[in-house]
């Protein structure tokens, strides 16, 4: 059955617009699908029954990349990285290479470890917490109950471990919708967010970021089960923001999985749709310009409204 929706590439050509690699400076690694939690809106369907986890033997082949490419930035994500086995080799010896480090957690996985959390203080990492939204009925929708509360102790500890306090390293906080529609404005969701954690519970953050969610993994499965996929496809399409293509971040950005597989973004590591250069963290060398880069109708998500950039 044909799709209700120009394909990705189509909409491009139609506007006039291509989706070509610049130059790379960012080096995401996605140490695998172990979760703690099993939310609702999660792209890869990450979760306590999933096995996929990098090995000491591919953190050290990223390692070994970070080392020959000067990444201005690394970016560690999972599913859950907080539960990688080693996880601390891998921070460790991506620490001095790369003078802007990411680290995203979903809050809970971090609690009760006190080690890695001082390893993330010490080498300057700055973090990037999950937060789908200030209310507590919504995130337990998406995410179980119990998660708020614990959330919010759990940013309770990061600050009283230094973070977004005056020079100490950074808090940043993402939310997502808890349905098939879009993102508040931003700038409206931080002071709601501003409102319920700063002014309410006392709990600092350093910026805020909305992002659509990704028609992927678990998500989209919801999607197809309650119906809503073609409306929620159509929906992202009419809020297509060609201003948004020049600063995708899959332009500046590759990405490794678990197994060392290339990808040029998380979602396309999601999709399997594996990088059209090098196919392997142990073959790249660099990201020539130029190279078109493979998309599929999750793309549409990147580029409807404010978009990742």
């Amino acid at each position: 059955m044909p799709q209700p929706f120009p394909s990705f590439q189509k909409n491009l050509r139609e506007h006039g617009l291509e989706l070509r690699k610049t130059s790379v400076n960012t080096l995401q690694v996605n140490t695998g699908y172990l979760c703690n939690l099993s939310c609702r809106h999660c792209h890869l369907e990450a979760g306590p029954s999933r096995r996929e986890v990098m090995t000491r033997e591919t953190m050290a082949q990223v390692v070994d990349c970070a080392r020959r490419m000067a990444f201005e930035t690394v970016d560690v994500t999972g599913g859950a990285p907080e539960l990688v086995p080693d996880i601390g080799q891998l921070l460790h010896g991506l620490a001095a290479l790369s003078p802007n480090r990411m680290f995203r957690t979903n809050l809970l996985a971090l609690e009760g470890n006190m080690p890695l959390l001082d390893t993330l203080v010490s080498d300057g990492w700055t973090l990037v917490g999950s937060l789908p939204a200030v209310n507590q009925s919504q995130v337990e929708a998406m995410r179980g109950e119990g998660v708020f509360e614990a959330s919010m102790r759990m940013l309770g500890l990061l600050n009283a471990a230094g973070y977004a306090s005056k020079g100490g390293p950074e808090l940043h906080l993402v939310s997502n919708p808890a349905g098939a529609f879009m993102p508040p404005e931003q700038d409206s969701a931080r002071k709601l967010f501003q409102r319920e954690l700063l002014d309410r519970r006392g709990i600092r953050f350093n910026s805020l970021f909305v992002f659509a969610n990704m028609p992927l993994g678990r998500f989209r499965s919801w999607l197809e089960r309650s119906g809503n996929l073609g409306g929620y496809m159509q929906t992202l399409r009419q809020r297509f923001n060609p201003e948004v293509v020049s600063g995708l971040m899959c332009r500046s950005l590759v990405n490794v999985g678990w197994d060392g597989t290339l990808y040029d973004c998380d979602f396309n590591q999601a999709a399997g749709i594996v990088s059209a250069g090098a196919s392997h963290i142990t073959e790249l060398r660099g990201e020539p310009p130029g190279r078109e880069i493979p998309t599929g109708d999750h793309c549409f998500a990147c580029t409807a409204g404010s978009g990742f950039t």
